[in-house]
């Protein structure tokens, strides 16, 4: 037989496997090792398959694919969150927390072993073509996803700027499977973004949670402070998949002088927890937080800071339910190994993995009715009376908002208009500032 690159490949691999073996096997290790002498006891098996595939299959094989294909089997036994990465996907995830990549702009997990949308990234295609949290994908391309692992559909749901991607959806509530034709296009990773709302309220949407985050948080809450006194915050975390936990826990610090804001436990049950410390410029105003199905991981460890310490109002519907904690392990040949390494809990101990976090204030997001066609007959409102008195709340004063251009004013009408879960939190905000001021004794006499 001639000795080709492969076959050298080959030899290596399982030369390197005998190694462990032998040393774990080893009567030097006997006592030290003796659970992990257990745990690999049947690794000569792997050896021996190898050989078997080496040597009589049918065809060719590429060793670095079967050592590969063995690993990715080996770890997908542990559970959805957990994956090997190829060199090229490792990379890929690399990609994700720093800069931006061509696709559809979804987060996907597995759960109940079927490939799951946490959410789509807002303003991407996904998005756009109506993709939901919690939509199954069960088929991508017309490739049934069965058995696929996480890297395996981003590898197949990724590509080329414009061209086009055929994701078969099953919606719960709806009759039979929904396909969307969607676009792809390079996804811009900006994760915050502020602007302000009538009555002097803020408004900070964090879209996920990248290795900058924290800093442009704070970047955007500077700027909108030195502008104005702001009256109270909206933190918009809905459909934020997460992303870094120490993004999450710089979030968390922002809103809070003390207390903890997370801990995490690991295999050997030894808990870290992150505190958080005062800051240089407090931030007392009041701050509601927007969540919903699609809120997941680090958006839940913020939700669940600020919950747990009292300082906000979450409000919306019940989060994704991710309470685990992954950690990502450059491996020597370049690739990469994912592996749930801990779990978190809330400052007040809880657990939110698989039952998500509760708001403090159910609302559920009704959207826009569509404008019916044609003309119907007008009847007359106060509104149509001369002389009748504007409305002040919610909307937009044009002199309380001179230094935002038209355009943008109104997007963010329209934004209010078509967001009841966003207007809610305006109104209690609105009614928290004027119940301060009857306790205060501020009001006029």
């Amino acid at each position: 037989m001639v000795k080709t690159k492969h076959n050298h490949f080959f030899y290596q691999a399982l030369i390197f496997i005998c190694l462990i073996f032998s040393l774990l096997a080893s009567d030097g290790y006997q006592d030290v090792l003796a659970d992990t002498k257990e745990t690999y006891r049947n690794i000569g098996v792997l050896t021996d398959v190898l050989r078997k595939i080496e040597k009589n299959y049918v065809e060719a094989t590429d060793p670095k694919e079967l050592i590969y294909g063995a690993i990715k089997g080996m770890v997908r036994t542990l559970d959805p969150h957990s994956f090997f990465m190829s060199q090229e996907e490792y990379k890929e995830l690399m990609i994700e927390t720093k800069g931006s990549f061509s696709g559809v702009g979804i987060e996907i997990t597995i759960r109940d072993n079927v490939l799951t949308v946490v959410s789509p990234i807002e303003g991407t295609p996904a998005f756009k073509a109506g993709i939901k949290a919690g939509d199954q994908i069960i088929m991508i391309g017309g490739k049934p996803t069965k058995d696929f692992s996480i890297m395996e559909a981003v590898k197949f749901i990724r590509g080329p700027k414009g061209s086009k991607i055929r994701l078969t959806i099953r919606r719960k509530g709806a009759e039979k499977p929904i396909d969307f034709l969607i676009t792809r296009d390079v996804i811009p990773i900006k994760s915050v973004r502020s602007f302000f709302l009538p009555s002097d309220l803020g408004y900070v949407r964090i879209s996920n949670f990248q290795s900058n985050t924290g800093q442009e948080l704070l970047k955007a809450l500077e700027e909108m402070e030195s502008k104005k006194r702001l009256k109270g915050l909206i933190l918009d975390l809905r459909n934020n998949p997460g992303g870094l936990l120490s993004q999450a826990v710089k979030v968390a610090d922002e809103f809070l002088e003390s207390g903890l804001i997370v801990s995490i436990k690991g295999r050997d049950n030894k808990e870290e927890k992150s505190i958080a410390h005062k800051n240089g410029k407090p931030r007392g105003y009041p701050l509601v937080v927007l969540i919903n199905e699609g809120s997941a991981s680090a958006s839940e460890i913020v939700a669940g800071a600020l919950q747990d310490n009292k300082r906000a109002l979450l409000l919306g519907s019940a989060t994704f339910g991710k309470g685990s904690v992954q950690t990502l392990f450059p491996l020597s040949d370049g690739s990469g190994l994912r592996l749930t390494t801990a779990i978190y809990y809330t400052p007040s101990g809880r657990s939110i993995q698989a039952s998500g976090i509760e708001p403090d204030i159910k609302v559920a997001f009704m959207p826009p009715k569509e404008k019916p066609i044609g003309k119907k007959p007008h009847a007359i409102r106060e509104k149509d009376l001369e002389g009748h008195i504007e409305k002040e709340t919610p909307e937009l004063k044009e002199e309380e908002e001179s230094k935002i251009s038209p355009d943008e004013r109104s997007d963010i009408q329209k934004r209010i208009d078509n967001d009841n879960q966003l207007r809610s939190a305006i109104q209690i905000l609105q009614s928290w500032n004027i119940l301060s001021k009857v306790e205060s004794g501020q009001t006029q006499k």
